[in-house]
């Protein structure tokens, strides 16, 4: 009893160290402290699958990741050969009706592509999602906001060629961060219904400071010029937020750096326990939750739904265990 009050002091340390560690009630804390080696064993277990799974992922994507390289291609209409010899006018091509679903755009993360995706646009589509359209960027791609205009020319070239007024975007990463600024800085609110972010970096990561190399790692820092635009007041935003962040999530340091939290959003965070930053595209827990998010809806259809009603800014409602 004696050895076990004298380490109370240094519980702090390892709650810190050890997340889920739980707290001490009143002395205080002795059947805590007893159950501890149960509680690290689970610990160490769910880290033990969380990270074999990762590893599994990241050698499967390893893989895939050539046949994601191509930029995704479109159908071009054919015109008729205008040198017959007598030409009929050609009738006006009609638009496609704006679907009851709109179109999804998935944006991959840093050094990736769209390959990432396979797994959860094979969920979208079995569950009636048939527009989904994916955007490479170029891994030597230096500035959030260049990609952000790319972002927003591609969006528009969809709704053009779809006849929907608005999309749904899921980012993983930076590709949550690339596609809040262009909801934020370049007008996309009207464009974009629903933002769904995976793992992004939303007040920025202190992970590897060596990669500090790269400019646009520089812009995903905490205080950079970019997160402190889009800190910046955003009244009248339509786009609502969907946050996924995982408690196993290493690439996001601080763990709640993927909580987005703006007083002018409309956010609702889910925290997602057992896997990593690579799962959460490809988990199919996740992409139920993702389902879910962009079936809800929209705001502006003035029904408030349950799904609606527990949101709000930087709301951390809902939760997932995968584990």
């Amino acid at each position: 009893m004696k050895v076990t009050t004298a380490a109370l002091p240094l519980l702090p340390l390892f709650q810190r160290l050890l997340p889920g560690l739980p707290g001490l009630p009143g002395l205080p804390g002795v059947p805590d402290l007893v159950s501890l080696p149960g509680r690290l064993t689970g610990l160490s277990l769910t880290l033990l699958k969380a990270s074999a799974l990762e590893a599994a992922i990241l050698a499967g994507h390893l893989l895939l990741y050539p046949s994601g390289i191509i930029q995704e291609r479109h159908p071009v209409r054919v015109l008729p050969p205008t040198d017959s010899p007598d030409p009929l006018p050609s009738p006006p091509v009609p638009r496609l009706p704006a679907p009851v679903s709109p179109p999804v755009v998935l944006l991959h993360g840093f050094i990736d592509n769209r390959s990432v995706f396979l797994l959860l646009r094979r969920s979208l589509v079995q569950h009636g999602r048939h527009d989904i359209e994916s955007l490479n960027y170029s891994p030597l791609t230096c500035d959030i906001r260049t990609a952000a205009e790319l972002l927003g020319r591609h969006i528009e070239g969809i709704c053009e060629r779809t006849g929907s007024e608005r999309v749904d975007v899921v980012g993983h990463s930076l590709g949550g961060l690339i596609a809040r600024y262009y909801v934020q800085r370049l007008g996309g609110e009207r464009r974009v219904r629903t933002l769904v972010t995976l793992g992004t970096p939303h007040a920025g990561t202190r992970v590897v400071p060596l990669a500090n190399a790269h400019p646009i790692v520089r812009q995903m820092r905490p205080g950079s010029a970019v997160l402190d635009e889009l800190s910046l007041p955003t009244p009248g935003c339509r786009t609502r937020f969907v946050s996924f962040w995982s408690d196993l999530d290493r690439v996001m340091d601080p763990l709640e750096t993927a909580c987005l939290d703006h007083p002018d959003l409309t956010v609702r965070n889910v925290r997602v326990s057992g896997i990593g930053h690579l799962a959460l595209p490809v988990h199919p827990a996740v992409a139920t939750g993702i389902r879910e998010a962009l079936d809800t809806i929209a705001l502006e259809t003035g029904a408030e739904t349950d799904a609606q009603a527990g949101m709000g800014t930087g709301k951390r409602a809902g939760g997932l265990t995968v584990a």
